[in-house]
């Protein structure tokens, strides 16, 4: 069986394909998976990079799709031949937060999906949406679920909302889908014109150049009429946060997604107090939540905006392309 492993100190560069030992059969409450797919998200890139290091020979990726192959005694939620996909955290199963760093999440404190198949406890997956491809479904493991929670389940998000989402990578193009798709008008930003004009094209209400207005937060305020967004999906971090707040609505949310900018820096607290808005921070989300998000996907028509499409032994590759910055979306996996 083939797998990718990271030697340490990781780098791109030593990312290796292998042989390991075939995983064999699941026992009482497992379930075998031959995987198919996996997409690219920033952690996995920290942690390939070495820029997060991970233990010698870790099999890197979070995001895992393919086909139920076995199950154990015991298991309900699947049959032979069910679709899945696998979850971030695979010890948090419902209810509030109770993980805060990433000991248990595949491809990092654990081996991930980079490899032909895996036996794993049946609570480490869910369905996948119907009629969805292997590499359709790897996306929404990270970046879908992390919209999904910011969007829906922390901030609750209604028909008639205005959303911001910072740039135009998996996640702010899923957070863009999922707006548009319950009724909400969406802002997005970019440094490229040709980024934001492939926005408007899938939905996007408004765009801004970030580079041509650096002042955008106030660009926002003058495009909802004064009065803000209700919700900006914040995946900048320091950098971004200012405006970001600047932008934001009177009692709004903003959701600290990621740390494209800086892992620590100024909160403009002032700021924060006046707009007596919630900022709120959050890592992707429960096996539960991911159920809800696999239902709405099945109800509401979204699917994936895919970037492009690597084969399994160029997952360096892949990652290149993700540094590069040029990508639209999600960038996959598939063999």
């Amino acid at each position: 069986m083939r797998a990718i492993k990271l030697a340490a100190p990781g780098g791109l560069d030593r990312l290796t394909v292998s042989e390991q030992a075939d995983p064999g059969q699941p026992k009482a409450g497992e379930v075998r998976v031959a995987l198919h797919a996996t997409s690219l998200n920033f952690h996995d890139y920290l942690v390939c990079s070495g820029k997060s290091p991970t233990a010698d020979g870790r099999i890197p990726m979070a995001d895992g799709a393919g086909v139920v192959e076995a199950i154990g005694e015991g298991v309900t939620d699947f049959q032979v031949g069910d679709h899945v996909v696998s979850c971030f955290f695979p010890d948090w199963q419902a209810g509030p937060p109770t993980v805060g760093d990433f000991r248990r999440v595949p491809g990092d404190g654990i081996d991930g999906f980079a490899r032909d198949a895996v036996v794993l406890p049946a609570t480490a997956f869910t369905k996948a949406p119907a009629g969805w491809s292997h590499k359709e479904a790897a996306t929404i493991t990270t970046a879908g679920l992390t919209a999904w929670r910011a969007l829906v389940v922390d901030a609750g998000l209604k028909a008639g909302d205005t959303v911001l989402a910072l740039g135009t990578g998996g996640v702010s193009i899923y957070a863009l889908q999922i707006a548009r798709a319950m009724g909400a008008q969406v802002i997005v930003t970019s440094s490229s014109d040709e980024k934001l004009a492939r926005a408007k094209d899938i939905g996007a209400t408004h765009t801004i150049n970030y580079r041509s207005e650096p002042k955008w937060g106030q660009k926002v305020m003058e495009l909802t009429g004064g009065r803000g967004v209700d919700v900006v999906v914040e995946v900048g971090g320091p950098g971004t946060l200012g405006q970001s707040l600047q932008a934001v609505r009177i009692g709004g949310h903003v959701a600290l997604i990621g740390v494209l900018t800086g892992v620590s820096g100024e909160v403009p607290t002032a700021l924060l107090m006046a707009k007596q808005a919630r900022l709120q921070g959050l890592i992707v989300g429960s096996r539960q939540e991911q159920e809800d998000f696999v239902r709405a996907l099945d109800a509401n028509g979204v699917r994936p905006v895919i970037d492009r499409t690597f084969a399994f032994e160029n997952l360096a590759d892949a990652f290149r392309h993700q540094e590069s910055g040029s990508h639209f979306g999600k960038i996959v996996v598939s063999w």
